[in-house]
């Protein structure tokens, strides 16, 4: 019996993109580097020190000692299955944070930013939007059509990033992980390849020095840009 159910909008043309390989990606803010744990471990750990709070929901940290952090570095630095980058801002030239592609399928057209951990230095900085717009830039230029944002439901600061930053809600995964003996639910989050164009506008737009007053100050927010492209808000942040 023929079927006369709906089927997917075709994808005509479909090719797989590369799978990422270790590059750096130049901003004006801020270098993506490899991570590398012998020239940026000792650096990234006196970034953060004495922020606990930091690991609160990653899978791994605090760190007290340097040595520590440098085992975990390098053990990042080797992992086949999350391309794993350095954040050095260029007004310091400090390493204060990390970032990571992960979960990547070249055969379903999908990517994931994540291990993000950024330092008070960094941390809601132009040189910190500028990182993740780097990022997503190349995972679209790439020929990634789905670019995703996963974080622990109850990591507000999280949510909050995706939606500013112009990530779609899309729903709680509950109990899906066990994360440092404690329940984790998921809330997931994702742009996709037909709203980079309009996202690419917002981030040019605030990012551009004439969005910045003689003070430094934004005269446009992300925030306010990208609501007008997000597709679904997150009902706990309000919209």
């Amino acid at each position: 019996m023929h079927s006369t159910a709906r089927l997917g909008v075709p994808v005509p043309g479909w090719t797989l993109p590369p799978h990422p390989a270790p590059m750096t990606l130049e901003g004006r803010h801020v270098r993506l580097e490899p991570l590398s744990a012998d020239a940026h471990a000792a650096d990234l750990h006196r970034a953060h020190a004495g922020d606990d709070r930091l690991w609160d929901f990653m899978g791994y940290g605090p760190f007290p000692s340097a040595a520590g952090y440098h085992r975990w570095a390098r053990e990042a630095e080797a992992s086949r299955d999350t391309l794993f980058f350095t954040l050095r801002a260029r007004a310091s030239g400090h390493c204060g944070g990390v970032a990571a592609f992960l979960r990547i399928a070249p055969e379903a057209g999908s990517i994931e930013v994540g291990h993000i951990c950024l330092s008070a230095e960094l941390a809601r900085t132009p040189a910190a939007t500028e990182a993740m717009y780097l990022l997503m830039a190349w995972a679209f230029g790439a020929g990634y059509r789905r670019y995703e944002w996963k974080c622990d439901a109850l990591n507000l600061a999280s949510r909050r990033a995706a939606q500013r930053l112009g990530f779609s809600y899309e729903g709680i995964f509950r109990q899906a992980a066990v994360v440092k003996g404690r329940n984790r639910d998921t809330a997931w989050f994702a742009c996709i390849d037909s709203e980079w164009p309009a996202l690419r506008e917002c981030f040019e737009t605030c990012l551009s020095p004439a969005n910045f007053d003689a003070r430094g100050r934004q005269r446009e927010r992300l925030s306010d840009l990208t609501r007008l492209v997000r597709a679904a808000s997150d009902p706990a942040l309000g919209g």
